[in-house]
Order: C-alpha cells, then sequence, then structure tokens
C-alpha cells in the first residue's frame, strides 16, 4: 500500500508506503526528494527486504541461512549479506558478554535476533541515499530514522506502554540528531519469546519491555533484547555503560527504570 501526499512550499513532499514482508509489517514515510529517485530508492529497499527474507528466514527449507545451518553451503558460498549479518551478531554476542547470542542451546545457527534490525535500517539508508529530506523505517514496531520531516520538525517516536494497551509510555524525539532509532524488546505482544542464552529456554526476568534509543537500528534491537535477557538491575547497569545508548525498562510491577540520559530524548 502506497499513500503520496503532495508537499507545499514550506513542508517537502511525503511519500508513505506499508509492505509486508518477514512476517511483520514495515512502514516507510519519506520527506521530501526527487519523485522519481524516491520512487526508485523505495522499490530498491522493498526488494531489498524481500531478499532478507529469502535469505535469513529460518522457516524457509531453501533459505541460504536454513542450508547454512545444515552444513549445506559455507559462509563464502552464501550471499555477501549472509558474511555481514554473522560479523555484526558476533560483535553484538561480544559486547554483550553472551546475552545475545545468534544460536540456539544445541548449537543451531539463528540469526533472526539482529536481521529486522540490520534489514529496517538498511532499508532507510538506501532512501535517504536518494537526497530525501527524511525518511523513518518502522519494521514491526521497531523504527530507524534519518534526517528531518520537515523544516525545524524532528521525527518522534511514540513508545507504547505494555501494561496499558493503546497508550504510550513515553515520546522519543531525534532533535539534533541526522539519525535514531528506537527498539523494543518484551513479553506483551509476542510472548516470552526471548531467550536466556545460558540456558536456551525463554527468559524469566522482572521486565515486561525493554526500549532502547541508538543511532543505529541494528545495534538499538540487538542491545534491547540482550538487556530484556539480563533482567531490570543487571540490564540498566550494562546499558548505561554503552556510548550513545539510552533506554527505558518496565517491570511487571510497573515500576519504570531509565538511563541517565534519557530525558534529553523525550519530547
Amino acid at each position: 500500500m502506497t499513500d503520496t501526499v503532495a508537499g507545499s512550499s514550506q513542508a517537502p513532499a511525503v511519500v508513505r508506503h506499508a509492505e509486508e514482508v518477514m512476517g511483520t509489517v514495515f512502514s516507510f514515510d519519506v520527506r521530501g526528494g526527487e519523485p522519481g529517485a524516491v520512487r526508485a530508492a523505495l522499490d530498491e529497499a522493498v526488494a531489498g527486504l524481500h531478499r532478507v527474507n529469502e535469505v535469513f528466514s529460518t522457516y524457509r527449507e531453501d533459505s541460504e541461512v536454513s542450508r547454512l545451518a545444515r552444513g549445506e553451503l559455507t559462509v563464502g558460498e552464501c550471499g555477501p549479506e549472509v558474511a555481514e549479518v554473522l560479523e555484526l551478531g558476533a560483535e553484538a554476542e561480544r559486547t554483550s558478554e553472551g546475552w545475545f547470542s545468534m544460536r540456539y542451546r544445541d548449537g543451531r545457527l539463528d540469526p533472526t535476533g539482529i536481521v529486522k534490525g540490520w534489514a529496517a535500517e538498511r532499508a532507510a539508508r538506501v532512501i535517504a541515499a536518494a537526497g530525501v529530506n527524511g525518511v523513518s523505517v518502522n519494521g514491526g514496531g521497531d523504527v530507524q530514522v534519518l534526517g528531518v520531516p520537515g523544516p525545524g520538525r524532528p521525527w518522534r517516536v511514540g513508545v507504547s506502554d505494555p501494561l496499558r494497551p493503546g497508550g504510550l509510555a513515553a515520546v522519543v524525539s531525534a532533535a539534533g540528531a541526522d539519525e535514531l532509532a528506537v527498539a523494543t524488546s518484551g513479553t506483551v505482544e509476542r510472548g516470552a519469546h526471548i531467550v536466556d542464552p545460558r540456558t536456551g529456554r525463554s527468559a524469566v526476568t522482572d521486565l515486561v519491555a525493554v526500549t532502547v534509543v541508538a543511532p543505529r537500528l541494528t545495534w538499538a534491537d540487538c542491545w534491547a533484547t540482550a538487556a530484556f535477557a539480563m533482567g531490570s538491575r543487571e540490564g540498566l547497569r550494562w546499558l548505561e555503560s554503552l556510548p550513545d545508548v539510552e533506554a527505558l525498562l518496565i517491570t511487571a510491577g510497573d515500576e519504570v527504570r531509565c538511563t541517565g540520559g534519557l530525558a534529553r530524548r523525550l519530547g
């Protein structure tokens, strides 16, 4: 679905598009740019998302990742994006001291925890390279914004309240930032899907949601997952140690904890 809104002399043209892929919906909001270039970039970004699904889906027996996990392919025989994602995942594992993992307990490869955020960020950068004023890509609730939506206006991203359906826990502003990402990991919408890498079973913590704000969605998504598995106390301590990262943690008891600099990103 695409919705194009004509711009005025004061505001850039708006192009919106929603694409069902990777088991969710990716929503695009593009501001400004030459119409032909925007359309070409949007088509390229959408095609890239479908390519990611073909390569990385663990539900497809013929995907490169499934074949890699079965030993039918080597990394070198896969497309270059596979090596890129595996390198990023390995960096996430090192940074989180193993709390983020690309493997099941039995050692089988599963990079899905990093793929969606990486894919959404990559799609946003493809469109930004077309010379637009700004772009927002929302991949199943995790958002990457680049540039600005209009003169003197920052992108703003609402964070859903996990304990009050339909409500917002916070609104994050990208004011002063050329790029910003917001990612949330939790149990409300998808249940206990986050794995504790130490046990291979669902993570049991005092948290219902962790929202991470960082420049890049690739990392924001990973850090939210890792912090959720850690629990509120250790997760908050670890997130505070990361550069250019802020976070909001909500416990099952409706306690809100946040990093020291988060207030500067709210509004």
